[in-house]
């Protein structure tokens, strides 16, 4: 019997397997990381309103470093994936003791610093006399965790290169599970009060950690991979992890511009600027799971010379991209009446929050595509073109956030400012996958 000849319908098929086994757990997985804050916050608000500002203050410092770092998940599924690509599991696998390895280091580094300084790190938050003991508290407690922290995000990388989204999912749950029950009896079965929702977070971070290396030790030992600390490895994991960090440092800076602009417009305008900014939080998590998925399936074609794998896999997960993002668009239209109220009562609020979030559901396809191009391009290892056009996205984006209050604009036009972000960052990012310089094959870049 003879085998049926491949067709674009087929290789479509098996690219749709591909993209939807990686990134339905990658969302799940992301979707858990969150919802370690609103747990806290759920435990913690019982206790009082300085104990949750203090709390609040404490997550963003705490959520702010974890973002910085994100580059160890992203570079290290971007070299694993190469190396799995090329055959070679036990290069696949020292590469991600590597990143392992430089996460530990920056740990450490963090813990450091952070400790001794958490008063004054608190205090650039401005936050109040009653509640700053409290953020102080949470927050030098909860920075012991930041090296298991890392560790997971580096682990993560390694079994994401390794074509492996699930077992982050389910460690994740896991994690998701004991930080709650601990958070409910440190805090009022120990009577331990916000040291305690500390305490909890930061064992069930040491637990996920526990849980990664097991996995990646026993990955390491199968395939006879050296788990001793590479000096030129890791090295080079911090060379590969640069880029990205300029990269997330400007997209941080644009978040941070969009929230400042929002507050010099007023109490209302920040106030739904807020709950916008979570919906466009949450819809990133699905567009996400598709790049996490790029850059797993691009860095494996990638290592195994497949040029032509790789541009269809790209071509596909643009069209994945498209669809999820009108998708999601027409989801934010048609669930407005039933989640404007959710978030708030006010009617000023509502009145404000509406056409901004029209703003938002019309960007979604363009969003879409620039997830996925952002993740085929990380997966090709192409980190510096990705913090040079991120650089130019931010240049442009600033002067134009800054002049809405000027202006007259509300907090429509800033979300149409944040449309042109998503615009440039597509422009460039399209430029460069349609140039075909992203394509280096090899087990390395």
């Amino acid at each position: 019997m003879t085998k049926a000849p491949a067709t674009p319908k087929n290789g479509r098929r098996r690219h749709d397997r591909e993209i939807i086994a990686l990134a339905v757990p990658a969302f799940g997985a992301l979707v858990a990381e969150p919802l370690f804050v609103m747990v806290d916050s759920a435990v913690v608000g019982h206790l009082g309103t300085p104990q949750l500002a203090g709390l609040g203050i404490a997550a963003a410092l705490l959520m702010t470093a974890v973002s910085i770092f994100v580059f160890l998940a992203y570079a290290t599924t971007a070299a694993v994936a190469r190396r799995v690509g090329a055959g070679d599991l036990p290069a696949a696998i020292r590469q991600g003791m590597d990143g392992i390895w430089l996460a530990l280091l920056l740990g450490a580094a963090v813990v450091a610093l952070a400790v001794p300084t958490a008063p004054w790190l608190v205090g650039i938050f401005g936050a109040s006399d009653t509640a700053a003991p409290y953020a102080i508290t949470y927050l030098r407690i909860s920075i012991l965790g930041i090296p298991a922290m890392l560790v997971v995000l580096a682990a993560t990388g390694v079994l994401r290169g390794l074509q492996d989204t699930r077992t982050p999912l389910y460690v994740a749950i896991g994690g998701f599970t004991v930080n709650a029950a601990l958070n409910v009896t440190l805090v009022y079965g120990a009577g331990l009060g916000i040291a305690g929702s500390a305490w909890g977070t930061v064992i069930a971070q040491v637990g996920m950690a526990a849980a990664y290396l097991v996995v990646v030790v026993r990955g390491a030992r199968r395939h006879n991979a050296s788990l001793r600390p590479d000096a030129a490895g890791i090295r080079a994991s911090a060379r590969a992890g640069v880029p990205l960090l300029i990269r997330t440092l400007s997209l941080r800076a644009v978040l941070m511009i969009a929230t400042a602009v929002a507050a010099r417009l007023g109490d209302v305008d920040i106030a739904a600027h807020q709950i916008i900014l979570s919906l466009w939080s949450l819809t990133a998590f699905a567009l996400d799971a598709i790049a996490i998925a790029g850059q797993a399936i691009i860095g494996r074609y990638l290592g195994a010379n497949d040029e032509k794998g790789a541009r269809e896999a790209c071509r596909r997960m643009v069209e994945w991209g498209i669809g999820c993002g009108i998708l999601l668009g027409v989801l934010i239209v048609l669930a407005r009446p039933l989640f404007i109220p959710l978030f708030t009562s006010d009617p000023s609020v509502q009145d404000t929050l509406l056409p901004a979030l029209l703003v938002v559901a019309v960007s979604q396809p363009i969003a879409g595509v620039v997830f996925v191009l952002d993740g085929v391009l990380m997966g090709a290892g192409d980190g510096r073109y990705l913090a040079w056009a991120m650089l130019v996205t931010l240049a442009v984006f600033a002067p134009v956030a800054l002049l809405v209050p000027s202006l007259g604009g509300g907090l429509t036009a800033l979300w149409w400012a944040m449309t042109l972000m998503m615009a440039v960052r597509l422009v460039t990012l399209w430029l460069r996958t349609r140039s075909g310089r992203w394509i280096v094959t090899g087990a390395t870049r």
